[in-house]
């Protein structure tokens, strides 16, 4: 397998697993599932350090006893290392473009529906945070009018 199949391959990996572990963490589901998540961040780590050994220099192996939270972030990060090299952009600059032609937007969703369910993963993550800037904001004193 070359090299660039290889690493792209692996991304998947780590965003499926960044999923499966937040997925995990917010149902409660733990159980082995933190060992089980770190065990694959650290085998995928390994292999993209010997594809590009500046990844070495950037991450480290996770310990054992790592949470399902620092599992998922590691692989969050670790598949962002790659993203200029084989990350989103261009497949979203092509949705963009399809938008226009049915025929295009249907080979669109054909190939990237994933990319779509990692924009309402995003969303997902985010809405933690979401509602408590908006809680916050709620519970803070309104400022004075300005005139």
């Amino acid at each position: 397998m070359d090299r660039e199949k290889e690493i792209r391959k692996l991304i998947n990996v780590l965003r499926q697993t960044a999923r499966g572990a937040f997925h995990a963490e917010c149902t409660g589901a733990g159980g082995d599932a933190a060992a089980v998540c770190v065990a694959r961040f650290n085998r995928i780590l390994a292999r993209l350090s010997e594809l590009d050994p500046g990844v070495a220099a950037v991450f480290e192996p996770l310990p054992p006893e790592s949470s399902l939270q620092a599992a998922a972030m590691a692989c969050r990060q670790l598949a962002s290392y790659f993203e200029d090299e084989f990350g989103w952009p261009a497949r979203w600059i092509h949705a963009c473009g399809a938008a226009c032609d049915p025929e295009s937007f249907k080979e669109f969703w054909r190939k990237s529906a994933k990319d779509v369910q990692d924009l309402g993963e995003f969303m997902r993550e985010c809405a933690e945070e979401w509602a408590r800037r908006r809680k916050a904001r709620a519970g803070a004193t309104p400022a004075p009018p300005q005139e």
